[in-house]
């Protein structure tokens, strides 16, 4: 049965909208578009490759699928050619209500029904990773679609935008896979898996000493 993870650049304060660049996601006049960019190091990117070891299919929004299948099948000899020729290669799954034309090599329109789309995704690959697609996020977040979970957590404060875990989120368990990792620049790598149950509850005044 393979796995979903969901990799996400967020702020301290839980912003993860536009990291990339000053046009990717501008909803509700959102002004700092591109703000990883300054917060960014060698370490983070090392990371970056090195979570996507196994990654054998991509499962985006309509929004970031847009913005990646304008940009990386152009990139196998970039700076970041390693990734791209990884992106190019791989089956590209697309979660949208709406009927969007594909035209990126190997990129296909999920199920409409997600929960199932999802299923079928398990028994054909062994790791399916989500890359930003907020959105969609929050859906599989809401309805526990997901089995892995990747922050990059940077030091800075926003205040405004849209969050990694939004009014859908429910009540769920996870589980600290690795010690974090710290880049240079304060960038905090949490990697989790996703737990069986919901939070407990208890008294601190009457914990065990």
């Amino acid at each position: 049965m393979g796995l979903i993870h969901i990799d996400l650049f967020t702020t301290l304060d839980g912003v993860a909208q536009a990291p990339g660049g000053p046009e990717e996601d501008p909803e509700g006049g959102f002004a700092f578009g591109g703000w990883q960019a300054p917060v960014t190091d060698e370490v983070v990117g090392q990371q970056v490759v090195a979570g996507m070891e196994g990654l054998d299919a991509l499962l985006l929004g309509r929004r970031t699928y847009d913005i990646f299948a304008g940009y990386w099948p152009d990139q196998d000899d970039g700076i970041d050619g390693g990734i791209a020729q990884l992106f190019n290669r791989v089956p590209k799954y697309v979660a949208s209500r709406g009927t969007p034309t594909l035209d990126w090599a190997k990129s296909t329109l999920l199920d409409a029904d997600i929960a199932a789309g999802i299923a079928e995704l398990r028994e054909r690959h062994a790791h399916v990773h989500v890359i930003g697609s907020l959105d969609f996020v929050q859906t599989l977040i809401a309805e526990g679609l997901f089995d892995r979970l990747t922050l990059w957590i940077f030091p800075i404060l926003l205040g405004q935008g849209k969050r990694v875990f939004a009014d859908g989120t429910v009540p769920s368990n996870l589980a600290l896979l690795e010690p974090a990792i710290t880049s240079p620049k304060g960038a905090i790598l949490a990697r989790y898996a996703r737990a069986e149950g919901t939070p407990s509850t208890g008294d601190m005044a009457t914990r065990d000493s």
